[in-house]
């Protein structure tokens, strides 16, 4: 698989990785041999980069992500966790004590000594302007409690503002071809200050794998089915904040540009590999099989400039009236 550098850390990681929010919670169940021979299924597809947070089950994923740790060669997997979703989310919770105990028990979760990557996940906005949080983070580097630091974030101004900082390795954001806005500044701006993008949501929650249609249902502790209107974290994180039935038709109106061979789902992570300056994407799985189809998309061609228009046409007719200006 095509390896490349994430950011800031020096880390070379595969293009396409694994995001590890399904293996714990919000996305129906999930048994726990499942997990195990999803992540070991997607180390043999040559993924190298896992993504976990600690809220995720209450730290059932990354449990999960140590036990597979465990069966691999020390240093094959670089696992970036995620930290600050389990309080109530006030600026003022984000402090180099809260850090030192949310960072011990994610290290105690994985099994691991140092974290090889630690991101503020999606914290208040005003956590980003603080000189104390990124003081405090620098202090759990010069501890040896984490290798590593980002953030993941909601918005564009967001993201900005962190790639400014000169500690922050790595950014997290939501990209994909209902999600465009990144493209425009956030990418270029990680570039030129060599903080690495990790595509989150590649899939806008499973609408671009082109399996869903208007009669497709999802249980009920599903976050497609809780948080549609955002009732429990920011809508933006379901289905990318697009309308159902709008992303439906978006996914209909893409399917032509498929190649031959190629499912939807690969042909969307092949998208966001083919844009400049991101790192890695993180698909999510739930049995060995996505996880497999999923890492094979690194090795597709690169998508010919006609489709990339497509996809930006499809964006601007259907989807941008709805997204534009919000994340």
């Amino acid at each position: 698989m095509e390896q490349r550098v994430l950011g800031r850390t020096g880390r070379r990681v595969g293009v396409v990785g694994l995001g590890a929010w399904q293996l714990g919670a919000d996305w129906g169940d999930v048994p726990e041999d499942d997990a195990l021979a999803t992540l070991t299924a997607a180390a043999e597809a040559g993924v190298t980069f896992v993504d976990t947070a600690d809220v995720y089950g209450d730290g059932l994923s990354e449990r999960l992500v140590g036990r597979f740790l465990r069966t691999r060669p020390a240093g094959e997997v670089t696992v970036a966790t995620k930290m600050g979703r389990r309080v109530p989310q006030e600026p003022g919770a984000y402090t180099l004590d809260n850090f030192r105990a949310w960072t011990d028990r994610s290290r105690a979760n994985l099994g691991v000594d140092v974290l090889d990557l630690v991101q503020l996940h999606c914290p208040p906005t005003p956590v980003y302007s603080s000189d104390e949080v990124f003081d405090a983070l620098d202090t759990l580097v010069a501890e040896q409690r984490i290798a590593a630091y980002g953030v993941s974030v909601e918005t564009r101004e967001e993201a900005l503002t962190a790639i400014a900082r000169p500690g922050v390795a790595t950014v997290q954001i939501i990209l994909n071809m209902l999600r465009l806005g990144p493209l425009e500044e956030v990418l270029p701006a990680a570039r030129a200050a060599g903080v690495g993008v990790i595509a989150r949501v590649p899939l806008a929650s499973g609408l671009l794998s082109g399996r869903y249609d208007e009669h497709t249902t999802f249980a009920a502790d599903d976050h497609r089915t809780y948080n549609r209107r955002g009732e429990a974290f920011d809508v933006g994180e379901t289905f990318s904040g697009v309308d159902f039935a709008t992303g439906l038709e978006a996914v209909r109106r893409l399917a032509p540009l498929v190649p031959e061979g190629v499912t939807m789902a690969q042909f969307a992570l092949r998208w966001i590999a083919d844009q400049p300056g991101v790192s890695v994407v993180i698909p999510g799985a739930r049995n060995p099989e996505q996880a497999r189809a999923n890492a094979a998309a690194a090795g597709l061609a690169p998508l010919p400039p006609e489709s990339l228009r497509a996809v930006r046409d499809v964006y601007d007719e259907l989807v941008a009236p709805q997204v534009a200006g919000r994340w």
